[in-house]
């Protein structure tokens, strides 16, 4: 299986620089950077600002910065939409899903008969807050929802991410031994 992570409009540096250690700890194919997700090595950005940015990253990534492949998506709308054509399933990382969205949740621990044929899969990760805007929520295959046990709601992106990527991986690793 390969998995492909979209960051879009995550606002934390050192999340993202949490996110690519995780996701290359994990196997994780690319990951793709869209909205202001801060993005390392970004060649937009004044040289003293990327170094800045850069070093931030650097902190929590610790080498995997460096180690996976990035790519800037700048319309993630018309990006995704490709992938989907290509055949690549599209799964929004999100846990408040409105009643007509219910219907694609996929609750982790739980069979998910379709998703399991799809070899390829891109992960969309949202704001930490506000989590997926309702215009990409849209374009989504599936919603994964991670269960709690506690009081909070939600976990923290980049503790989500390690936990639905490992998931991900199980689930379909037990399924297809």
């Amino acid at each position: 299986m390969q998995i492909t992570l979209l960051l879009h409009n995550i606002r934390s540096v050192y999340n993202v620089g949490a996110i690519l250690r995780t996701a290359e700890g994990l196997g994780v194919a690319g990951v793709a950077f869209s909205g202001y997700t801060p993005r390392y090595d970004d060649p937009n950005l004044l040289p003293h600002l990327r170094s800045k940015l850069n070093r931030q990253i650097e902190k929590s990534a610790l080498g995997a910065e460096n180690m996976i492949p990035r790519k800037l998506v700048d319309d993630p709308r018309t990006w995704l939409t490709s992938q989907r054509e290509a055949g690549i399933t599209i799964v929004g990382l999100e846990n408040n899903l409105s009643p007509e969205e219910l219907p694609r949740q996929l609750i982790l621990g739980r069979p998910w008969p379709e998703l399991l044929s799809s070899q390829r899969i891109i992960l969309v990760l949202g704001e930490e807050v506000h989590g997926i805007p309702s215009d990409l929520r849209k374009l989504m295959d599936y919603f994964l929802e991670i269960p709690m046990q506690g009081r909070k709601e939600s976990f923290n992106v980049s503790v989500a991410t390690g936990i639905a990527l490992w998931g991900l991986q199980n689930m379909i690793k037990n399924c297809h031994p």
